[in-house]
């Protein structure tokens, strides 16, 4: 119906995500998924908004396929070096776009899903636990 925001189709799993894909993008979320597995060891594969995503204390990682790249969410800081390396993918709400068109730099993503472990994984001291559901959604 007009006005009607579409919705999301809701998987049960990373794997059910990645199934549904196009044959082309699947190795790639299956080589992001390793690569955040092997870099964040104590991260718990969840759901969140929809897509695979990961959390310690909380969900620091999000990561979802588009029509024309892979997106990574949320912004990460990260150092001077770090940033330099990311300039090319960077959209404009800081967020993380990498072309289906070009490589995967495989790499730079295992850096990425280190540094967002560390900036956002664990709960601030003082700060109220978020809620432990492995499917979180927005509110």
């Amino acid at each position: 119906m007009a006005g009607q925001k579409p919705t999301r189709a809701a998987f049960a799993s990373h794997e059910d995500y990645i199934a549904a894909q196009p044959a082309g993008v699947q190795p790639l979320l299956e080589a992001i998924r390793e690569a955040v597995e092997r870099e964040v060891p104590d991260a718990v594969r969840c759901l969140s908004y929809g897509v695979p995503s990961y959390r310690i204390d909380r969900v620091f990682f999000h990561v979802g396929a588009f029509k024309n790249h892979i997106g990574i969410y949320p912004p990460v800081e990260g150092g001077a070096e770090l940033n330099r390396k990311l300039a090319p993918y960077r959209g404009p709400n800081g967020n993380l776009a990498f072309p289906l068109s070009e490589p995967l730099p495989i790499e730079l993503v295992a850096e990425v899903a280190r540094t967002l472990a560390a900036e956002h994984g664990r709960k601030s001291p003082g700060k109220p636990a978020t809620r432990s559901s492995s499917r979180s959604s927005p509110r």
